[in-house]
């Protein structure tokens, strides 16, 4: 992908991203590296922490994987010193790792609340209270990019837990950016729209017709690319952007302004029809 970036634009960083095997996390890990960052990425499975690490080496740049839980405190601390021991002082952190399904609210049992609420809410903050205890510690300068959902601000149907954590998400940027931003730390979040993801997408999209429904609910009539939010975030993560703190980016080709909610769709369908669909979409 084509840009104006000097190719050494985040050289002499050591990013972590969390959830940076597979999808937006992926995309991210390898666009930071090809700018110069040394990455390690984090989550539970350890082939597509290989499998990316493997990708960004071949390519020429620097990359560590190493899993971990982020819904566990001590996991995450323990993650962080082993990712320090591999490459050295983190210096940014994307909270990228996110759960989430669809499912009628009443539906919804404790132990599935709490593996999305967790996973966004919790993982989050972990992570960033890691960093910055390390940071505010050594006296140095540091950047979060948390990945929030445009409809934590809208509210949506049906994917109450995720909406709940991801405002959640946005709250701690714009806390933190205020607490923090004197001692040299930057928080800021990207909101994005529709990006389809191997995996995710699946557990989001049902079928064919909901999917085109939803590229018409988009003004540009297109869903994003990875690559691009991972531009974004390169930018971000950049001394290019060393004046922004505590801001959210609405990444959705202009969707949340033309139709809200992003899975409100499923309103204007019978709600019985609409509880028998997801039941089908339940993992075996």
């Amino acid at each position: 992908m084509s840009d104006s970036f000097a190719p050494d634009l985040l050289a002499d960083q050591h990013i972590v991203v969390t959830g940076g095997g597979t999808g937006l996390g992926r995309a991210m890990a390898l666009r930071f590296a090809d700018l110069g960052a040394a990455v390690t990425i984090n989550g539970r499975r350890p082939d597509p922490l290989a499998e990316t690490v493997r990708d960004i080496e071949a390519a020429g740049g620097a990359a560590e994987g190493i899993q971990c839980n982020v819904r566990d405190y001590e996991a995450v601390q323990a993650f962080f010193e082993e990712a320090e021991d591999r490459q050295g002082p983190v210096t940014r952190l994307v909270n990228n790792a996110a759960a989430n399904f669809l499912a009628p609210t009443e539906d919804i049992s404790p132990n599935g609340f709490d593996a999305i609420v967790q996973t966004n809410l919790y993982g989050s903050f972990y992570c960033t209270q890691a960093c910055g205890q390390r940071w505010l510690e050594r006296d140095a300068e540091g950047v979060v990019l948390s990945i929030a959902t445009t409809y934590a601000e809208t509210g949506s149907a049906y994917v109450v837990p995720s909406a709940m954590s991801k405002a959640g998400i946005v709250a701690m940027t714009r806390s933190l950016a205020a607490e923090w931003g004197s001692e040299g730390i930057r928080l800021n979040a990207v909101a994005p729209g529709p990006f389809p993801t191997e995996g995710a997408w699946d557990r989001l999209v049902p079928d064919d017709d909901l999917e085109q429904k939803m590229r018409e609910r988009v003004p540009v009539r297109r869903f994003g690319e990875p690559e691009e939010l991972a531009t974004l975030a390169s930018f971000l993560l950049s001394d290019l952007s060393a004046f922004m703190n505590g801001e959210v980016v609405t990444f959705d080709g202009g969707e949340a302004l033309a139709a809200g909610g992003q899975f409100n769709t499923f309103t204007r369908m019978p709600r019985r029809q609409v509880k028998a669909l997801m039941e089908q979409m339940r993992p075996e």
